[in-house]
């Protein structure tokens, strides 16, 4: 019987080429969620405050896209509720109605004494 050579070892996956980092993404122009969210609730004339939808229509309608963007709107709504920008009519989160809170009247009587 002829004696066959050794098979061959199997050649080596070529090394993996290290993974490029992407870009850094570019800032957006314009104003940030949070402020583009109070200026749509100022803008609004309705009594009761204006609920998410309609907040997320009139964004829609500024150039934000609703449907990336749907948890930042979420959480910049309920953090701007929690530091008095907004206050919330009806609902709990994220939902209901919102509306401009008013300043307490401390404050701006104290804010009217410094001028």
């Amino acid at each position: 019987m002829a004696e066959e050579a050794p098979a061959a070892a199997p050649a080596k996956a070529p090394a993996k080429a290290p993974k490029k980092k992407s870009a850094p993404r570019a800032k957006q122009d314009g104003p940030s969620l949070p402020k583009l969210i109070v200026a749509a609730v100022a803008e609004s004339k309705e009594r009761k405050g204006m609920s998410l939808a309609a907040l997320k229509k009139v964004l829609a309608g500024k150039g934000v896209d609703v449907s990336k963007a749907n948890k930042r709107i979420n959480t910049a709504v309920t953090k701007l509720v929690t530091k008095g920008t907004l206050s919330q009519t009806k609902g709990t989160g994220a939902s209901g109605s919102f509306k401009l809170a008013k300043e307490p009247k401390a404050q701006r009587c104290r804010n009217a004494r410094q001028v």
